[in-house]
């Protein structure tokens, strides 16, 4: 489902010279017969070709122009998301965008998960409880976005509040949005919570597009899609106006086709916001992450290999192994680490319990913060209450986290206290940290998790491993690159480092995908059963020729 938003009168956006018309609420695709009018038959072809979409890179650097980069990703919407489910929203559109001025993302376009607040779009975080939730403000990464010459097309859907509703949750399904397809197989699960925003980037909607990630939920949909997430240093990009779990693990970081198009996006939203004190060093630590790349940057770096994360999927272990030499190749040296460093137990236990309590206490602030008379769930207890009366709320899926969440006592309980030091010190010092130092390496990888599970409304999600915990609950960055396929499903491979050490993740992951190139367009098939390289092996065996 898509909500086209009326285009409001006379609204100009100053910082970029564009004045937004005031047609009213129409439909997206006019703008791109308008826009692209003159390339009608290439705009056919690029809802049809999967080969035909393009990279933040190829718009910065004017090898695709604006106005045809607009008419080419609302076309591929406009042909795709029926099937996958993938947008919520749409923006009015904007004209003439080859007239802007000469800015760093000039034109560039660009999808936002619904839990960022816009100005111009509702904020839901996929729960009908803030279905007219618009405050009128764009968080300060959005700001960053639009200052830069970004086109923010829309919203993308969501695993309902980001996924800390249930424990038995079906990833990629929201109350608002519906359910989220893969789209290299739509039986497929997108994974969460930055379901939409994973999908949409790899069907080709828009070269990039922003998650959010408190544990998993910006690296996990990127490699289950075949396409690149990276999770910064929390505190390189602010999380004012984006609706919250934890301000200990949340970060927004962007989605996208190349490590390229990731270090272009973020050198544009990283920076101190003062509404966000976690962000106090951002300006200092940010540097131009693209110009930081480096093709070769692989060679005689030594990297720790967390083979204690193996095991979960015969299928991915071998496409790792495969990878790992790869790496070797690039002149990496490898480490085996065959042992996880802590309690992989207790830290989960520990940031469980911060999760909960920090979620109470930010969405309650959050809540509190939008206008009464679009949102009259003004805390969590109005949530928990207006989910029982609403019937599509918990028709899929109950809401025991946030009951336990409710619970909580509030950010002066000597147990979450304890509980935050406990996971910090077990996924930090005692984890990453350690890992790195008694090695003697500079990052770890991994596999990011699995291929994507069919998706199950009777018994929820069924991940197939992941190494996002460490690096979510110690706030250090994390990348995830396409690696390779399982039965025509991506898997990603992990780059983990220490904190603020984002330029060095980006530049590894990079070599590695130069190396590689394993980025694959979707096939959009119905099931994996009925891929071409399947489907026959599932018949009876016949000898006839």
């Amino acid at each position: 489902m898509i909500i086209r938003q009326p285009v409001a009168a006379s609204v100009p956006h100053l910082d970029h010279g564009i004045r937004v018309d005031g047609r009213g609420r129409r439909l997206i695709m006019v703008a791109a017969a308008v826009l692209f009018a003159s390339s009608a038959q290439a705009q056919t072809a690029a809802s049809r070709d999967p080969q035909s979409v393009f990279t933040a890179a190829d718009v910065v650097d004017g090898r695709v122009g604006a106005d045809r980069a607009l008419a080419t990703s609302l076309s591929r919407i406009e042909a795709h998301d029926g099937d996958l489910q993938a947008v919520i929203t749409m923006a009015g559109e904007p004209a003439g965008i080859d007239g802007w001025p000469a800015l760093p993302l000039r034109g560039l376009p660009i999808l936002l998960k619904d839990n960022i607040e816009t100005a111009d779009m509702p904020t839901t975080a996929g729960s009908l409880a803030l279905a007219a939730n618009a405050p009128g403000r764009d968080a300060p990464l959005v700001g960053r976005l639009r200052a830069a010459g970004a086109v923010i097309l829309g919203k993308t859907n969501l695993s309902e509040w980001a996924n800390i509703r249930s424990s038995n949750s079906t990833s990629g399904w929201s109350a608002v949005g519906g359910l989220s397809r893969n789209p290299h197989a739509l039986d497929r699960n997108t994974c969460g919570s930055s379901s939409g925003s994973g999908a949409a980037v790899a069907a080709g909607f828009a070269p990039a597009a922003i998650g959010t990630e408190t544990d998993g939920s910006i690296t996990c949909p990127a490699a289950i899609n075949g396409v690149v997430g990276f999770k910064p240093t929390v505190g390189l990009v602010s999380r004012t106006h984006i609706v919250p779990i934890s301000h200990s693990q949340d970060t927004a970081g962007p989605i996208t086709r190349t490590v390229e198009d990731a270090a272009i996006v973020l050198s544009v939203i990283a920076g101190s916001d003062p509404a966000d004190p976690a962000t106090a060093q951002a300006d200092a630590r940010k540097v131009d992450y693209r110009a930081a790349l480096n093709a070769e940057s692989l060679r005689g770096v030594r990297l720790g290999v967390m083979r204690f994360t193996l095991g979960s999927s015969t299928g991915t272990d071998a496409v790792f192994e495969t990878s790992l030499q790869a790496l070797q190749d690039a002149g990496a040296v490898l480490v085996d680490i065959d042992k996880a460093p802590s309690d992989e137990e207790a830290m989960g236990g520990a940031e469980l319990t911060v999760l909960l309590t920090e979620l109470k206490a930010d969405l309650n602030a959050y809540l509190a913060s939008t206008d009464p008379t679009q949102v009259r769930t003004r805390t969590l207890a109005d949530v928990i209450a207006y989910n029982i009366v609403e019937p599509r709320e918990l028709a899929l899926f109950g809401q025991e986290l946030f009951l336990k969440a409710e619970e909580a006592k509030g950010l002066d309980d000597p147990a979450y206290l304890a509980a935050r030091a406990t996971s910090l010190r077990l996924a930090g010092a005692e984890g990453i940290d350690k890992l790195l130092a008694d090695n003697r390496v500079v990052a770890l990888v991994g596999p990011t998790t699995g291929p994507a599970w069919t998706t199950d409304i009777v018994n929820g999600d069924h991940y197939g491993g992941s190494v996002s915990s460490m690096p979510a609950i110690a706030g250090y960055p994390h990348l995830t690159v396409p690696m390779g396929f399982v039965r025509g499903l991506p898997v990603g491979l992990s780059f983990i480092g220490g904190a603020w050490d984002d330029a060095r993740i980006l530049s590894l992951g990079y070599a590695f995908e130069q190396k590689t190139k394993a980025l694959r367009a979707p096939a959009f098939a119905r099931s994996v059963d009925a891929m071409e390289a399947t489907a026959p092996l599932l018949e009876p065996f016949s000898s006839a020729p």
